[in-house]
């Protein structure tokens, strides 16, 4: 089931995404108009250690207002692959380099409005490189222990979604572990 569209607008083209008025007639009938936030998709990356302490980097994020913790995360690049783009935002954010990346999940980040696709991956064996970041990106980087984030989540202090789904996969799997 799918909606078909009537018309489309592109009100904006911006350097990271676009905005569509899309005038629809979805399942079951319903006409709708949709303003839909059109995006190349991303990457995120939980850089975990040896000893099982994970990465996060902390960066101001304007649409929050604020500093948050965060997974090293990126945009892809148009025909990347996402696994090579999650190694890239590893080297970038977080100055290291993975020599096993696997994937944990796939979602939409946000599909009432935007068609934001991410790639969530799991990054091990880590060594550390120089960090990259852009110009525009003030970043620090932190280790944690599992036991630390769960106290931080609970202090209200991680409230990135990316970043909570990919520490509970974590924390299960530690957890499986034993």
């Amino acid at each position: 089931m799918t909606a078909r569209v009537r018309s489309s607008r592109r009100v904006h083209a911006g350097s990271i995404l676009a905005l569509d008025l899309d005038d629809v007639e979805e399942p079951g009938g319903v006409l709708a108009l949709r303003e839909v936030v059109r995006h190349p998709g991303s990457v995120a990356v939980l850089p975990v250690h040896d000893d099982g302490s994970v990465v996060l980097i902390r960066q101001y994020r304007h649409p929050a207002g604020e500093l948050l913790w965060e997974l090293p995360a990126g945009r892809l690049e148009p025909g990347e692959d996402p696994a090579a783009a999650a190694r890239r935002e590893l080297e970038e954010e977080a100055g290291l380099a993975s020599a096993a990346v696997e994937p944990l999940a796939a979602f939409f980040t946000t599909p009432g409005f935007c068609d934001e696709y991410l790639h969530l991956f799991r990054a091990t064996s880590l060594t550390p490189v120089p960090p990259r970041p852009e110009a525009d990106e003030r970043i620090e980087a932190r280790r944690f222990t599992l036991a630390e984030l769960d106290q931080l989540r609970r202090e209200g202090g991680l409230r990135d979604a990316k970043t909570l789904l990919a520490l509970l996969f974590e924390q299960r799997r530690a957890g499986q572990a034993r």
